[in-house]
């Protein structure tokens, strides 16, 4: 019997089509057989967000039975890093550790972002926060946040920051707003080398977050002030709330989490949601991120997302108040 041409391309069409119905879930099965799977950190080494990629690499490595590595893309407050992973393959190969600030202060600090945070990513898992810590070089002579006010009102000082459009940056110009002092910003290409410089006297003073500060903090390098939370910090009992010495209503508290490209099958977002849950659940994670004065989140894949719309809201209003701009 002769067969139409017409039918072999419809057989053929069915066919693939057929193939790309089945592709999908047999690659989410499959996933991860290919090695390695790389955890993009959007800062220079020594900044949150770097280490607590490294502490959970090998954790996730663990768990996914696959090579796991960190790299370290950094520049423009984290954005090249983060709009890396926005244009990588949906794979479930290639994740970002995000900062919030990239994904919820960038966005209205930057005329052109080259992604859109809440449709380019799939949002995987949320890891931890931290209530920031107002810290100052230990011989900068500066004791309490009233002697920061004091001291900042007069215009000679400045304050160190992971670099423009940070929330080292935004919360620092929010303290001057709220403050009335007029402490000038010092970008740096990360926490690390900020760090560096506010150990060395340099700058006297950063609006950081206590992973890196807490080693220098406990040597007696470094002293907080006081930390940026709505409520007291259980790393630093002791130290007062921004809003408890002098500014009512001061809170911010930057996150960190696991996101994707947007397009990441269900099934291996839920199968990293579940990795990554236990990896921070972990009574020796939970122990780790105290120290790092951090504290764990949970959430399902589609909560994380409606958070991170709240976040960008709150966020949106915060720079239009402080009038940061990006230098």
């Amino acid at each position: 019997m002769m067969r139409h041409p017409h039918t072999f391309s419809l057989l053929s069409i069915a066919a693939s089509l057929v193939t790309a119905f089945f592709a999908g879930p047999v690659s989410a099965q499959a996933w991860p057989a290919k090695q390695p799977i790389r955890i993009i950190s959007p800062y220079a080494p020594g900044g949150t967000t770097d280490v607590l990629a490294r502490l959970l690499a090998p954790r996730l490595q663990e768990k996914l039975g696959q090579t796991v590595i960190v790299e370290n893309r950094p520049g423009a407050g984290g954005n090249i890093g983060t709009d890396t992973v926005a244009k990588a393959p949906a794979d479930g190969y290639t994740l970002l550790l995000a900062a919030s600030g990239p994904l919820v202060i960038s966005p209205s600090l930057y005329a052109k972002l080259p992604y859109t945070p809440l449709k380019d990513f799939t949002y995987v898992a949320p890891i931890a926060n931290a209530a920031f810590v107002v810290v100052v070089n230990a011989g900068a002579g500066i004791n309490s946040l009233q002697d920061l006010i004091t001291q900042g009102k007069q215009g000679k000082l400045n304050f160190a920051s992971a670099g423009s459009g940070t929330p080292q940056h935004i919360i620092g110009e929010m303290f001057n707003v709220r403050a009335g002092t007029k402490i000038q910003h010092v970008p740096y290409k990360g926490s690390g080398p900020a760090m560096n410089d506010l150990l060395g006297g340099q700058v006297p003073v950063a609006f950081e977050n206590p992973v890196p500060a807490m080693p220098h903090v406990k040597a007696g390098k470094l002293k907080v002030l006081a930390v940026t939370g709505a409520s007291r910090s259980a790393v630093f009992p002791d130290i007062p709330t921004v809003a408890e010495s002098g500014l009512p209503g001061f809170d911010a508290k930057p996150w960190y989490g696991f996101l994707a490209p947007a397009g990441l099958s269900p099934e291996i977002a839920g199968r990293l949601n579940q990795a990554i849950r236990e990896a921070v659940g972990t009574a020796e994670f939970k122990a780790r991120l105290f120290e790092l004065g951090a504290e764990p989140m949970s959430m399902s894949p589609a909560e994380f997302h409606a958070f991170a719309q709240t976040e960008l809201d709150k966020w949106t209003q915060v720079v239009k108040a402080s009038g940061a701009t990006v230098d």
